[in-house]
């Protein structure tokens, strides 16, 4: 029996056997699958290797069978195998995103490959163009430093750089030759990388299309063909730029890598667009464990069975157990949610940080008192609209987002009296009128203490009266 299986028999007990619901239970839950996320997957053969990897990858190209056989190889020829994954540092913060294809790079160093972290502070002169629908403003050699400082630290939650390699494609990009890049860009037609949808959208809109944005695979290709690389691993949203780094690989006379593409997660935001730096609803590493629990506790339902799927170490047939429960109505989904968030902050800052989190979440929104809470925001201004509030708060960012919050039933004015709360679900519509005017024809003059929640969001709404 593998380490890998033990630690599935022991969390396939705890989640069959004991209530999910308690501290002491999520607790011991914790740090069993902590324990994982460290756990040393040498004693798998290949082909078990292999198929781990694939069971959290949308694309494996060119088959989970080819990963095995190369693992094989490697071993046979006494090398390191070698599996890569590049960042460019276009802003300071490593976030959530980027630690799906990071916790599979993990899996690798933890079953004794070579890893090597690429930061691409050349490639970030371009700018990654994957699913842009306009050019990326350039970034200053400055800008890019200035970024790149912390990126060590942020990703050390996942790996042991006393084996891992942390690299800088600048270190031999800069020494590549004009006639050397000729030869390359010479075997590659334009059509491949204009195959490209968001390409071909932008050219179709009348927006611009830089040359170094067409090179932009090629070059991100230079650094797989540095490290010789066997295998990387992206988001999907990288799946083509990987595939040119298997072309160029083959012109250089090497043996094209395997890739490796996952799922990409959805933002905080609720709009279904995928987690990004650029649109601001991410969940960055250097965020404190209270701020990571309380962000994941703020997704939507729907997305929890995902972000297990990309954020944990948890094997399909524990997922299958819990979804099991959640049918049968004897776990709450709030729950689950709650050992989703304590699992991701975890991850990052410990079982014992991420305790804590849970204990003050549950302490400031679970308790059935809003009262009792001391350091809630307030809205004082009751003449702006319900929607102008919500966005002061810091609550939304857009018009939209308090749409969609009131759409899915999450926008409720609350009147509490003696630890009683009656909530009043606001639509869309009421949203845009007055606070003064909404309190006033919702509320009927019903005597408490008011409040606005907004999602799991709450602020106390101070009358005049």
């Amino acid at each position: 029996m593998t380490r890998l299986s033990q630690s599935v028999d022991r969390v396939t007990a705890l989640l069959t056997g004991a209530d999910l619901a308690t501290d002491a239970t999520v607790r011991e839950l914790l740090e069993l699958t902590t324990q994982r996320r460290g756990l040393d997957l040498s004693d798998l053969a290949p082909a078990e290797q292999a198929a781990l990897v694939a069971e959290r990858s949308q694309e494996l190209q060119p088959s989970v069978a080819a990963l095995a056989e190369r693992i094989v190889e490697a071993g046979k020829k006494d090398r390191p195998f070698i599996a890569k994954f590049g960042i460019d540092p276009t802003g300071r913060d490593v976030h959530l995103g980027h630690a799906v294809p990071m916790l599979i790079l993990s899996r690798f160093q933890r079953m004794g490959h070579q890893v090597v972290f690429i930061v691409g502070d050349v490639t970030a002169k371009i700018g990654d163009p994957s699913g842009r629908s306009d050019e990326r403003p350039e970034l200053t050699d400055e800008d890019i430093a200035g970024n790149l400082v912390t990126y060590r630290d942020q990703v050390s939650p996942f790996f042991d750089f006393e084996h891992a390699q942390f690299r800088h494609n600048g270190d031999w990009l800069r020494a590549v030759t004009l006639p050397e890049l000729i030869r390359i860009t010479a075997q590659i037609p334009v059509s491949m990388p204009l195959q490209r949808e968001d390409f071909r959208k932008r050219l179709e809109a009348g927006h611009g299309l830089s040359l170094a944005e067409l090179l932009y695979s090629v070059v991100m290709a230079l650094d797989s063909v540095e490290i010789n690389s066997d295998l990387e691993v992206g988001g999907i949203d990288q799946f083509l730029n990987m595939q040119m780094c298997r072309h160029v690989m083959h012109i250089c006379g090497q043996v094209p890598e395997v890739v490796v593409a996952t799922s990409l997660i959805e933002g905080t935001d609720g709009t279904g667009a995928k987690m990004s730096k650029s649109k601001g609803n991410y969940v960055p590493l250097t965020a404190p464990a209270g701020e990571i629990f309380g962000k994941i506790m703020s997704v939507a339902d729907r997305l929890v069975e995902p972000y297990f799927q990309a954020l944990s170490e948890w094997r399909n047939a524990e997922l299958a157990i819990v979804g099991e429960q959640l049918a049968a109505g004897s776990l709450h989904p709030m729950d689950l949610k709650k050992i989703l968030a304590g699992e991701v902050t975890a991850a990052v800052h410990g079982v014992d940080a991420a305790m804590k989190a849970r204990e003050e979440f549950v302490a400031r929104f679970s308790r059935r008192a809003f009262g009792e809470v001391e350091d809630l925001p307030v809205i004082m201004d009751l003449g702006q609209s319900v929607t102008d509030a919500v966005r002061a708060l810091g609550f939304a960012k857009s018009n939209g987002d308090v749409r969609r919050v009131a759409e899915q039933n999450g926008l409720r004015l609350v009147v509490e009296s003696d630890g009683v709360q009656d909530q009043i679900p606001l639509t869309a519509d009421e949203a845009r009128e007055l606070l003064a005017a909404v309190v006033t024809d919702k509320l009927h003059g019903q005597t408490g203490e008011y409040y606005l929640k907004v999602g799991r969001k709450l602020a106390r709404i101070v009358t005049t009266s």
